[in-house]
This record gives C-alpha cells, structure tokens and sequence, in this order.
C-alpha cells in the first residue's frame, strides 16, 4: 500500500510522537526536574521578554532571568511559609489536646465500635508517653531535626534536595537561551511545512495561555472560597489554609488533599471531633464538587476546548501513565493534543479518501 507525500507525512508525525510518549515513560523519574524546568520556561518566558521590552538595553537578558526566576522563586516560597503559623500553632496544642482527645474517643467512639463488633482499644498511657517524647520540643527544635535528618537521609531525600536544586538551574539555563531553542526547532522543521508550524504554534501558545489564565482564576476564587468557607465555621487558622489549599490546587489531588489534612488537624484540635468533621466535609466536599464540576471545566475546561469529561480523563491517563509529573501537565499537554487532532480531523475532511473521490 502506498501513501501520497500529505500522509507520509502525517504517518511521519504519528511515530516521532510515539516514540517521543515511549522516551518520556521510560525515562519518567529521571526526566521530571527537566519537564517540571522546561513548563515553567515557557510559562515565565513571556515575563523576562516583557522586561526586556520594558527596558530595553538597559536590562541585559540574563538579568532579566534573573528577575524572573528570584520573583517566581520568592512566590513559592511566600505559598510554603503559609505552613509555618499552621505548623507553630498546631504543634503545641496537639501535645496539651492530643491526649485528651484520646480519652474523649476511649469513652464516647470505642464503645459504639465495639458494639458494631469492631474491637478497639486505645491505650491512653502510651499515647500519653509517645506525646511528650516526640512533642515535647519546640517548633523551632523540630524544624532543626528535620533538617538534620534530610541531610543524613536516604536516596528518598537525597533524591528531593536534587530535584529542589536541580529545578532552578535548568530554569535559568532554559529560559537564558530559550529563543535559540526555538530558533533550532524551527530550523528543523521543513521548509514547505514551515507556514502550517507557525499556524500551530500561534494556536497552541493561544490555548495554553488560555489555560493559564483559567488555573489563575481557580486558584484565587478557591483560596478565598476556602478562607471565607473555614472563618464561616470559626476556625482559627482558617485564612492561612484556606489560602494554602486554594493556591496548591495547581497540583490535581495533592493540593486539596494537603489542605484537607491540614484543615482537619486544625479543627479536630480546635473542636469536638465531631464539628470537625462535620466542618470538613462540608467546606471541602462542596469545594471539591465547585471545582471539578463548575471551576476547572468551566474556567479551564472550555478555555481551551476540553469537555469535563476529557479533563477528568485526562488527569487520570496522565497520572496513570507519568505519575506526579503526568497530573501536573495533563491539562496543557491535552490542549496541545487537542489542537493537533483538530487540524489532522480537519485534513483528513479535506481529502479525497474522505470525499470518496
């Protein structure tokens, strides 16, 4: 069977992303600070052309990047220092209240157990002892402990430390010549292919910033819904995790899924058990039913053309087959996808195996 110069070429693209998809999944975990770099260059790129623009020779590119990444680097930041007053106020309340909650589920939860036949014993004694020993020191010394033990740790921490400090210099080497690796793509793309290239790359950068703007928008809707949502129920804390949660979302499922640990420590601490859950359940479940179903397919979703149903797939196939990585650039890698198979959709209707001719 022969193929006419339009589907080899289309054949041709089909095995260069094949073989691409079967790189990027055997070479996963090596490969994750590079792609984690490499979203973040093109993400933050426009910022360091702006600066430029701004102030033109003034600014040399390099410190332009600079700027750019000091910045970025300085928001993640700001994000994880949100987890100190949680964690400084928390901490000693969970020494004085954890074995008292105890005692509180020996004598009001265990026994409705054991009469559903669910043998449960909490021994309060040990508890009590496990508390004070591992508790017992102050924020501060238990920071220092955890420093101490990633600097002794195995490849686990050996191996985040490296990602931590990896990331950042692939960054600035990315973003400090990222016109000439776009320069060089665009050098191997042929000739006569080079006007449908930039067609699809004008579309793409349009979708995908599309997306961005969508996440943004999710991201400060849901930190305010969930600050106003806990300080609504009386919790403490409530605007340092509500914030944290609505901001972490950009990472599907471990976002919301910190913030919910973080909120139900708060208000098992702070409440009888029962409102806490109670309080849980009801600000992150209906959090979670206004994100999935009205933010992220609505804001995100329709911005660049993906029906919920896709979206929900596609956090789940790219979980599924890149792990962490995968969740993190489902969204964007799917609205490029989307893009290719629209214009492919589009040329196969145009042609004459389509037409019947």
């Amino acid at each position: 069977m022969q193929f006419n110069p339009a589907q080899q070429h289309v054949l041709a693209w089909i095995g260069l992303s094949a073989v691409t998809a079967l790189f990027l999944w055997l070479l996963g975990p090596v490969l994750m600070p590079f792609v984690v770099a490499a979203v973040l260059a093109y993400v933050l790129s426009p910022l360091v052309r702006g600066l430029q623009r701004l102030f033109g020779r003034r600014l040399p590119r390099l410190m332009a990047v600079v700027l750019v990444e000091v910045l970025f680097l300085l928001l993640l930041v700001a994000l994880f220092t949100l987890l100190i007053p949680i964690l400084a106020h928390e901490l000693p309340r969970m020494r004085d209240q954890l074995p008292l909650l105890v005692e509180r589920l020996q004598t009001d939860i265990a026994p409705w157990l054991q009469a559903k036949g669910i043998p449960v014993m909490l021994d309060s004694a040990s508890i009590k002892a496990f508390v004070l020993q591992n508790f017992s020191t102050s924020f501060e010394d238990g920071l220092k402990q955890a420093l101490n033990s990633l600097r002794i740790g195995g490849s686990v921490a050996l191996t985040v430390v490296g990602n931590l400090v990896l990331i950042p210099v692939v960054l600035f080497y990315l973003l400090a010549d990222w016109q000439r690796l776009v320069r060089h793509v665009e050098a191997l793309v042929p000739l006569p292919a080079r006007a449908a290239y930039d067609n699809f790359v004008s579309e793409c950068d349009d979708v995908l910033g599309q997306y961005l703007r969508g996440q943004l928008s999710v991201m400060a809707l849901l930190a305010v819904y969930y600050s106003l949502a806990l300080w609504a129920f009386g919790l403490e804390l409530a605007f340092p995790i509500g914030v944290f949660t609505g901001l972490a979302v950009f990472v599907p499922y471990v976002g919301f899924g910190l913030g919910l640990v973080l909120a139900v420590l708060a208000g098992v601490l702070q409440f009888a058990p029962s409102e806490a859950m109670l309080m849980v359940a009801v600000v992150y479940g209906l959090g979670q039913l206004i994100e999935s179903f009205l933010l992220t397919p609505r804001l995100v979703g329709e911005r660049i053309g993906l029906h919920p149903l896709h979206v929900i797939f596609a956090l789940m196939a790219f979980g599924e087959l890149f792990g962490f990585v995968g969740v993190l650039v489902a969204l964007p890698v799917s609205a490029v996808l989307l893009v290719a198979i629209r214009r492919l959709r589009a040329q196969y209707q145009a042609s004459p195996m389509y037409r019947g001719i």
